[in-house]
């Protein structure tokens, strides 16, 4: 049986999945038709239903819930992984509402944690995560909001954190950060999904076994740009035991996330 696969070629989904999508690991017949996007395209797929499996950011999951099935294996959550709110100099957090903020996608967990600490903020500008640095150097923002390798970078190119949007999360909430997840079609027979669920499980499994100390070709081929200290701070960050399976901790994070998401949306209606 082939199924059409969707994740990012950030080095946390390659090393994820590089067993399970070149053959390091019995797939038991499953096939595994596999295709590298960035996350906001992959969710617009999902509001499509365009791939059988695919990552998702957790703050597109609300649209998602009545299509999908979240999948326990493969995400990513943690504490201190949260995305930046940068600027070219140090701004005040009262005078945010007031700034134009560059926010990675309208359905991203990204956008979720700034409006859980900026709900008056309503000037934000929808930018691809990669051109946001660029963004709020040109002057075309305030201010932006970073995710992935960018977080690691940033103070390079002589920019400012703002806020560590991830802290006022954990603060908040006491819950780790949902990020990215899973999800598989629904119309997909059950046993199946759980079959796919456990090969992730053993590809992170492998991943951690054999991957670690040299990050494999497939890692580092879809991410040329980066160090390698990068790529591993990267993974460090995102691929841990929520990865393996999300528990009862992430799905309350998860279910949290929803709430945010649901309150937001309802303030926009009133």
């Amino acid at each position: 049986m082939k199924l059409s696969l969707g994740f990012s070629p950030c080095p946390n989904d390659t090393f994820i999945f590089d067993a399970l999508v070149n053959n390091k690991l019995n797939a038991h017949g499953l096939e595994f038709d596999v295709v590298l996007e960035d996350v906001q395209t992959l969710n617009s797929w999902a509001m499509q239903g365009k791939l059988d499996i695919s990552k998702i950011s957790y703050g597109v999951w609300p649209l998602l819930q009545h299509q999908y099935y979240l999948m326990e294996s493969g995400g990513a959550l943690g504490k201190g992984v949260g995305p930046l709110l940068i600027a070219r100099s140090p701004i005040h957090l009262d005078d945010i509402n007031k700034k134009m903020i560059a926010i990675p996608g309208e359905n991203t967990t990204a956008y979720l944690l700034f409006s859980l600490a900026f709900p008056l903020a309503k000037q934000k500008q929808f930018t691809v995560f990669n051109e946001i640095e660029d963004a709020v150097l040109n002057g075309k923002v305030d201010a932006g909001v970073i995710i992935h390798e960018n977080r690691f970078t940033y103070q390079e190119k002589g920019l400012h954190k703002i806020i560590d949007l991830g802290d006022y999360w954990e603060t908040k909430t006491h819950l780790p950060i949902p990020l990215g997840g899973i999800v598989a079609k629904k119309n997909l027979d059950k046993k199946i999904i759980e079959q796919i669920d456990k090969l992730i499980s053993e590809s992170v499994e492998y991943a951690f076994k054999n991957n670690h100390e040299q990050l494999s070709e497939y890692v580092t081929s879809h991410a040329q740009e980066m160090s390698e200290t990068v790529m591993r701070q990267h993974i460090d960050l995102y691929v841990n035991n929520f990865s393996l399976a999300l528990g009862n901790e992430g799905k309350k994070a998860v279910e949290k996330l929803v709430e945010v998401y649901n309150n937001i949306h309802q303030e926009d209606i009133n």
